[in-house]
């Protein structure tokens, strides 16, 4: 079973026990966070989300908050032949997928169009 969620503008592929860094989370060490569920898949039947799956859930622990390569960059004035090297990291949470639900066979019935 997998789940396609979104959270800070980014959309991730998860499974149950997965492990994944997403944007920093308003969220305490420990503590539960649920996501926006977009797709959801048992292996036989999909439910698609429009655009969120009615009734999903995908639940998280949030076990650590990590940050991501450091990237430099430099400000250069030609005139002044003058330069300024800064550097940045990005913080993330370090999530791990507890539960997945929220497939239903009575919901999952394919949709058919009569054909013109």
């Amino acid at each position: 079973m997998y789940a396609i969620i979104k959270t800070g503008g980014k959309q991730y592929k998860v499974a149950l026990g997965d492990f994944i860094d997403v944007e920093l989370l308003e969220a305490d060490l420990g503590s539960e966070v649920q996501f926006e569920v977009l797709f959801v898949s048992d292996g036989e039947s999909q439910q698609v989300g429009v655009p969120l799956v009615a009734g999903a859930s995908v639940i998280g622990e949030v076990i650590d908050w990590v940050a991501g390569p450091k990237v430099t960059s430099v400000k250069y004035k030609p005139s002044h032949r003058d330069y300024r090297k800064f550097g940045h990291r990005q913080k993330y949470s370090r999530v791990k997928i507890t539960s997945i639900s929220g497939v239903h066979a009575e919901s999952n019935q394919r949709r058919t169009h009569a054909k013109v």
